[in-house]
């Protein structure tokens, strides 16, 4: 029987033991990258727990936590202990559902339950070579401003290295200056994520572009795998006032360098937040990773 007290929080030690679990059992979901947990441990709280070839996740918001279903074979078993767990420690919706295939094994188990779609939480997925080239009437408007960009301004791309991943750090305290981090909760907690996987960029595998305008770095992007065919763009930061359409810029120089490794590009969620989604939307996504919840009461009943 599972208890929440054989969770351990994910930490930079766990990177191999996840991108071996990985290579079994890809993810499509960027929430479940050992990237986003690590960077994201301080607000999220990611825990994990492995049993029975599996990992099953969890994480605490504000005090409420959420389980995963298990990741690993097919194993009804376990996926009744964790939604055991799930009731006992769990809150209103306390089993979160981050790919089709676990949808299906969820179902498989409650062909009854109830699931609810968390569209706030959907994934945006892309074909690289889209976001690289701009090509057709889709992306006519972007590619006019990607070109307008090239002619006002002499930037060059570059990769984060060791050499300039200071100068990168540097870039993100004036960005957190701009946007004022510190007086908004969801901000500042996104500052401390980044500078967590800037401070930790080689170690917990991720890379990365940069825009330099006259030697400045006006934008820059940090990326890292979701699988062998997917990259996720976790962080992607500009500075608009000084550079206009320079987010758009850093979008297709950074999928022009990803497109002979990753025929896909994943570019997280909207969050609910309205501009986001009109801004995601606008780059024609190929399809959405949905994810679902189980609500509680639907949940006890399936266990009746």
């Amino acid at each position: 029987m599972l208890r929440l007290a054989d969770f351990k929080p994910v930490s930079l030690d766990d990177r191999d033991l996840f991108s071996g679990h990985y290579r079994r059992f890809p993810q499509v979901h960027s929430d479940n990258t050992f990237a986003n947990m690590v960077c994201w441990n301080h607000y999220a709280d990611y825990r994990f727990v492995q049993v029975e070839g599996s990992i099953v996740l969890s994480s605490t918001i504000d005090g409420v936590t959420t389980f995963r279903m298990p990741i690993g074979p097919k194993n009804p078993t376990l996926l009744d202990d964790v939604i055991d767990l799930a009731l006992q420690e769990g809150g209103d919706a306390p089993l979160l559902i981050l790919d089709p295939t676990n949808e299906e094994r969820l179902r498989e188990t409650c062909p009854e339950l109830l699931l609810h779609e968390e569209r706030d939480f959907f994934d945006y997925i892309y074909r690289t070579s889209d976001l690289a080239e701009l090509a057709g009437k889709d992306y006519a408007t972007i590619r006019r401003q990607v070109n307008r960009f090239s002619r006002e301004y002499a930037y060059t791309v570059e990769e984060i290295t060791e050499e300039n991943i200071e100068e990168v750090w540097e870039f993100l305290v004036i960005w957190c200056e701009w946007r004022d981090c510190d007086s908004v909760t969801v901000l500042a907690a996104e500052k401390d994520a980044i500078l967590f996987a800037v401070n930790n960029f080689f170690s917990i595998g991720l890379e990365g572009w940069i825009i330099r305008i006259g030697g400045t770095i006006g934008a820059i992007s940090v990326v890292g795998p979701v699988n062998t065919s997917m990259a996720v763009v976790h962080f992607e930061k500009a500075l608009p006032e000084t550079y206009r359409d320079i987010y758009k810029v850093i979008t297709t120089e950074t999928a022009a360098a990803l497109r002979d490794r990753y025929p896909c590009i994943n570019r997280e969620c909207d969050m609910g937040v309205a501009g986001l989604r009109e801004s995601k939307t606008r780059y024609h996504p190929e399809y959405m990773v949905t994810v679902h919840h189980a609500a509680r009461g639907d949940l006890e009943a399936c266990r009746r």
